[in-house]
């Protein structure tokens, strides 16, 4: 008889019923619970999955904890699907125990590195000290979390064998994205990483479902169990049957909606400029130093605590704190103080040389705009932003090489960017967005924008 009392159900709205491993099942043994619980994990429920996005959409109020156990819920999926074909592909694989946990383990821990705001504080924060929150996360797995892991023997679906025991730094190596001549020590845990940074992901699989359900933008994104029929391990890598395509283009299309109309949406950039001033004026007030050298005080660093600490500073008898204080407070009460302007969208086909466009910066954008501009607005307080989405596989970006395509009609496996329905998908766009900090001269603004894009286009349709 089935032990019920060695794992719990948590339920969540978008997957049903998330099963972990609660108790022990041998003395000394660790369980699930027990990461789930720590500190490090916790702490996720104190940061939202949506960066600033949640100021503009009000029941988009989910966190980074909530995402992490559906993608560990998602990389028992994976496994169900994928298992037999990576053990066929790869016969050194060890056990689907094995395999199940050290994946649950990852996708449970692939965020753990995150601070206030997400991927934003990567961008304004840890890059100061040539880190992100995958390469932070993979120091706090070793160091913090290494001998809890080493001692996990099972998950609700199936078991180590007894010669086995998780390492750490593979799930280090999972969770970070591949680098030129990155390497793997073994073939099958390369194919493994693709379920974490390649074209369809157990992350980005449930955070598609989980933004656009929690947003209201659509209930059902995506067709995720055909999606998951249709794939398997070949020697190759990651691969989808032809038949699976029509679901892998919904998610890429879903996904791609979704930063245009959440992660992209105009208000949501006007906060980000607003919190990268805030960012850039605050310096060492938000955080002392680099985490990597202070990773107790960061476990206690989220935006509860750095939103209540900045506001407080309004109280200070310090003028230059107090200075910030008020326009932090001014952010907590959303009062956006860049309006846009104008918008126009940029799509860059394969041949388009995208890296070498005007509009591949902020600054060259602002430079040329302004000198559009009749001589009384070239001092307008202005500001740039270009939000840029990569639609397709074998592009620049993590998924470049790691996913696959078996063509029936050929018999063979190939890269997926030989599939002519890819051919239909633009590589990127960019869209640019002029702020200003009135309405009063948006006319203005907008035939100065219309004006670059017409030139763009026109150098695109020569170099053609």
């Amino acid at each position: 008889m089935r032990d019920y009392q060695l794992d719990a159900l948590s339920y969540d709205p978008l997957h049903g019923y998330i099963a972990f491993a609660s108790r022990p099942s041998t003395l000394g043994e660790i369980c699930e619970r027990d990461l789930i619980d720590h500190a490090w994990v916790q702490r996720l429920r104190q940061i939202h999955q949506l960066q600033t996005a949640w100021w503009v959409f009000p029941a988009a109020e989910h966190t980074r904890f909530q995402h992490v156990l559906g993608a560990m819920h998602l990389a028992s999926r994976a496994v169900a699907a994928l298992y037999d074909s990576l053990a066929e592909a790869c016969p050194a694989v060890p056990s689907r125990g094995y395999v199940e946990s050290l994946l649950r383990l990852a996708a449970l821990l692939h965020d753990v590195g995150h601070g206030p705001f997400g991927h934003f504080f990567d961008e304004h924060f840890l890059s100061r000290f040539g880190l992100n929150h995958e390469t932070l996360g993979r120091v706090i797995i070793a160091e913090q979390l290494g001998e809890l892991i080493r001692g996990v023997r099972r998950n609700p679906h199936s078991r180590l064998a007894d010669s086995e025991q998780l390492d750490p730094a593979q799930i280090g190596y999972l969770i970070t994205r591949p680098k030129p001549g990155d390497r793997a020590a073994s073939q099958w845990l390369a194919h493994l990483r693709s379920l974490f940074s390649g074209l369809y992901t157990v992350d980005n699989m449930d955070f598609v479902l989980r933004d656009a359900y929690m947003s209201g933008y659509n209930t059902q994104a995506f067709d995720l169990e055909r999606l998951l029929h249709y794939s398997f391990f070949s020697p190759r890598g990651l691969t989808i049957h032809a038949r699976g395509l029509p679901a892998l283009v919904r998610f890429i299309s879903v996904r791609a909606e979704l930063f245009r109309s959440l992660y992209f949406h105009r208000t949501v950039r006007a906060i980000d400029l607003d919190l990268a001033d805030l960012f850039a004026d605050s310096g060492e007030l938000l955080f002392p130093g680099n985490p990597l050298e202070r990773l107790d005080e960061y476990q206690r660093f989220t935006e509860w605590s750095l939103l209540l600490d900045a506001a407080r500073w309004a109280d200070s008898p310090d003028a230059g704190r107090r200075a910030l204080g008020l326009r932090w407070r001014a952010l907590l009460a959303r009062q956006v103080r860049w309006k846009m302007a104008c918008e126009r969208t940029l799509f860059f086909s394969p041949t388009a040389g995208e890296s070498s466009s005007l509009f591949s910066q902020p600054s060259f954008v602002e430079a040329a705009l302004r000198a559009q501009l009749p001589g009384e607005l070239r001092e307008l307080p202005l500001r740039i932003d270009l939000a840029r989405h990569v639609h397709r596989p074998g592009t620049r970006g993590a998924a470049a090489g790691q996913n696959f395509l078996f063509d029936p009609a050929l018999g063979g496996i190939r890269e997926l960017t030989a599939s002519e329905l890819f051919r239909q998908i633009p590589v990127s766009y960019r869209i640019c967005r002029v702020y200003a900090l009135t309405d009063q001269h948006n006319a203005a603004l907008a035939a100065a924008l219309d004006s670059l894009v017409d030139g763009q286009a026109a150098d695109d349709a020569t170099n053609m």
